[in-house]
This record gives structure tokens, sequence and C-alpha cells, in this order.
């Protein structure tokens, strides 16, 4: 599921290589940190946080399929 929010959000920003996504867990969740360059950060959030929204959406569905708890938090 990290190499699919990195295809993702990389496919979304300016400069992909500054692209990172964490995985830890908590509480039977698997949180997942992305950090972009400060340029990228309004690419991947997107108006009044629509895209943001929607890689959420689909992760939680890609995780809920494999049967596991998944988060998706965007870090400065």
């Amino acid at each position: 599921m990290k190499e699919l929010l990195t295809y993702i959000v990389q496919s979304l920003v300016d400069h992909p290589d500054e692209v990172s996504v964490t995985e830890r867990k908590a509480d039977g969740e698997t949180i997942l940190e992305v950090r972009v360059a400060d340029g990228d950060m309004g690419k991947v959030i997107g108006r009044q946080g629509r895209i943001v929204k929607q890689i959420r959406v689909l992760m939680r569905a890609v995780a809920q399929k494999k049967g596991k708890k998944v988060s998706v938090e965007i870090l400065d």
C-alpha cells in the first residue's frame, strides 16, 4: 500500500523525487505519513482538501479489501 500511495502522490506533484512516505503502526492501524516539497503541498491537498480526501478514500478501500485499517496523514 505504501508503494501505491507513493505512486499516486508522485503523479500529482512537480518534484516527485522529494516525495517520501513512511509507514508506522498504531492501535492496530497502519498510518501512512506523506511528506512533499513545500511548493507541492497544495497539489496534494487540493481545493478545500478534495484531492487528499479522495486519496484517503482510495487507500481505505484498498486496505479494507485486504482486511486492514489505514489512514493517510500529510505532514509539513
